[in-house]
Formats: C-alpha cells, structure tokens, sequence
C-alpha cells in the first residue's frame, strides 16, 4: 500500500496569498489614508510539497508542525491563529504578518481587513469568509501555479521603501475586488486585481521583483503572461510562484485544491444572503 503524500508532508494545510499583500504589515498599513485594506488568502489541501522560499507560508507551516504534531488541533480559528503568530515571532525583530498564520488555519476564501487603528495592524478588525464549494471548484479551475523560482539568498525585499499613501490605498483596494471577483466568478476582474496589486508592489517596495541578487526577468516573464492571460502575480515577494488567471490551462502550470469548511453551513454574504456562504468574522 503506498503512504499518502499528507502522511510524509504533515497535515498542515498550505495557503495562496493573492491581491493586496503587505497589507498585513503595520509598517503599511499606518499609512493607508482610506483604511482598512483588504488582501485575500486561500486555503489550500496539503497535496503536494510547496518549495520553501516562495511567498506559501513555509516558514510559518513549519512552525505550525512543530507547535501542533502535524495536523491543525480544533478551536477557535482566531484563537489559533494568535497562537501560531505568537509561536513563530518570538524574539523576532521583523515578524511575519498574521495573513501567514490566517491563511494556513482558516479554510476557504478569506479577505482580512487591516486597519492600523486596531491592535496596531497586527491582526485583521475584522475577516470575510467564503466556503462555497462552487466558489472553491471555479477557482481551482481558473488559477493556475507555475514554479519560477526561489529567493535567493541575501535577498530583502525591504530594501528600499517608498511607502506612498495613495499607492497603499490602491494596494488595500486591490484585495476588496480581488474578493469580490472570486465571489462574482469573474475571472477578468480577479485577474486585474492580481495586476493591480503587483504594480502596487512594484511602487511601493520595488524590490520585490527586482533585486541585484535576482538573476530572472521576473517583471519581463509575469508581464508576459499579464498580456496573455487575464493576469497573474508572484506568490511573494522575489518569485516563487506565478499565479496565472485564465480559463483555458496554462503550458507548464498545475492546478491546486481549495480547502473549505468540512460542514458547509450557507451565511449571510456581503449583501445579506446567503448566495456564497460568506460570513462575518471578528478576529
């Protein structure tokens, strides 16, 4: 009988972070003249072994592995997601932001809203959950992963800043519509939000794709398949991963699988029903 992959890898879900990332910094999100800002994360099954240094959340992954032997334990998921942070960033001068921690515990689709006003932008005032099925199987079928490349070493993304508040503003709102497009089923839409986060990335911290110690185009390639495709983003900063937005399949790319609530019970969604099975969350 052959050992299932979650067996070697851990049970630990992985997650893909999408439009309106470095939000969850408070370094950004003090800045942000129209708070809060919104970025996406998806829960994703632990199919297969995600590279480390690619924007899936390793580092904190293995944190969790360690903290919890191999599976998620039950309670709360905020709960747990303010254990984990506290367990990875302990003694840590730059901590990872809480999205990590979110989008590994939390299943679904899920925009976290950060307004530096609340708890000092560490944790999200508030979380909007989808765990439609339907909304699930359309986003496998549309985002596609094409491995590009890990960062380098010595590479910092922090590097250079210039932290502009309109920019952050755009960068907050490039999570609300890339929430709102996956729920709409719109892949046009979610696709310019991912182009519309990328080039918020590039104004704000333009080293996260362009770095003396990055040997790749990493702008030429993801331009090409922006120009191709509906739109595409790296899966962090420094490569990683090329998500790609389109309906036909990508050459060279694999598709993921969505993790959703195991009891799929339909909640309010944005507009008061019950259409996506969205739903209200207090972090």
């Amino acid at each position: 009988m052959k050992p299932d992959i979650d067996k070697t890898i851990g049970r630990i879900p992985y997650r893909m972070a999408f439009a309106g990332g470095w939000i969850d910094q408070p370094f950004v999100s003090r800045l942000n003249p129209s708070p809060p800002g919104s970025m996406v994360v998806v829960a994703l099954e632990p199919t297969c072994r995600f590279m480390d240094r690619c924007g899936m959340a390793t580092s904190t992954r293995k944190a969790a592995m360690k903290l919890w032997g191999g599976k998620l334990p039950l309670g709360p998921p905020a709960k747990l997601a303010r254990e984990l942070y506290a367990e990875e960033n302990r003694g840590r001068k730059e901590p990872s932001g809480s999205q990590d921690m979110i989008g590994l515990i939390y299943p679904g689709v899920n925009r976290l809203d950060f307004d530096f006003e609340h708890e000092g932008g560490i944790f999200p005032a508030h979380v909007e959950s989808c765990n439609d099925p339907s909304v699930a199987r359309w986003l496998e079928r549309v985002v596609h992963m094409l491995p590009i490349a890990q960062r380098p070493s010595g590479y910092n993304p922090l590097e250079v800043k210039r932290l502009n508040g309109k920019w952050i503003r755009r960068l907050g709102r490039s999570g609300k519509e890339c929430y709102d497009a996956i729920l709409a089923r719109d892949a046009k839409r979610l696709g310019a939000s991912m182009n519309e986060c990328m080039k918020c990335w590039e104004a704000i911290l333009p080293r996260t794709v362009r770095h003396p110690a990055i040997e790749l185009d990493l702008a030429g390639i993801m331009k090409a398949y922006q120009a191709r495709y509906h739109g595409a983003m790296y899966s962090g900063c420094g490569g990683g991963y090329l998500y790609v937005v389109a309906d036909p399949p990508v050459p060279g790319a694999f598709d993921v699988k969505v993790r959703i609530a195991e009891c799929h019970i339909p909640a309010p969604g944005l507009n008061g029903n019950d259409q996506h099975g969205g739903h209200n969350k207090s972090f």
